[in-house]
């Protein structure tokens, strides 16, 4: 097919980085749930508490009805459906940012976060809580218990953070404005 078929090359670049914000949302998505059911009823964590895996790892059964690092726990019953809305409010506004985007690692960034938020998001609809379970420790200090949703979600605002601050380093003095 020809460019002018395609609708120019111009649309190439949004396109693609749809497909890679799609495919980490996708990856993350399965990943996430994946290691929960795993845990829930593979490994049984829930009546097993807590496994050890390595001196400075386990696998420790937490039910999360906060939001990250426990915060805001003290909404009750109410936390449930604030924190889901919220959550699909704020993947809304990634994905339009997505659908917008040119640049890869920022599609790979709003992908992970939204994959980790929807997978948080579908725990506390079908659980009332997030299911949480890696607890890394050492030396005394015991650090939150997190998954794997967590961990993209962290990941995804760290690309986005960086590629942020390089991009605008980047166009400094040029007159451009992104």
């Amino acid at each position: 097919m020809s460019e002018a078929v395609l609708g120019g090359g111009a649309f190439r670049p949004a396109l693609r980085c749809r497909v890679i914000g799609a495919a980490l949302f996708l990856l993350v998505l399965l990943l996430d749930q994946g290691s929960k059911y795993w845990i829930l009823y593979g490994l049984d964590l829930p009546n097993r508490v807590s496994v050890p895996v390595l001196p400075f790892f386990s696998l420790t059964m937490v039910w999360n009805h906060a939001i990250t690092f426990g915060m805001l726990g003290g909404m009750a019953g109410m936390g449930r459906v604030v924190f889901t809305v919220g959550a699909l409010g704020g993947v809304l506004v990634l994905t339009i940012w997505l659908a917008r985007t040119s640049r890869p690692w920022v599609a790979a960034g709003l992908g992970a976060v939204m994959g980790g938020a929807i997978g948080n998001v579908i725990d506390r609809l079908h659980y009332g809580a997030v299911v949480d379970f890696v607890h890394l420790h050492a030396y005394g200090y015991s650090f939150y218990v997190f998954n794997l949703a967590d961990a993209a979600i962290d990941c995804g605002v760290a690309i986005l953070l960086f590629d942020s601050l390089t991009e605008r380093r980047g166009l400094a003095g040029t007159g451009q404005e992104r």
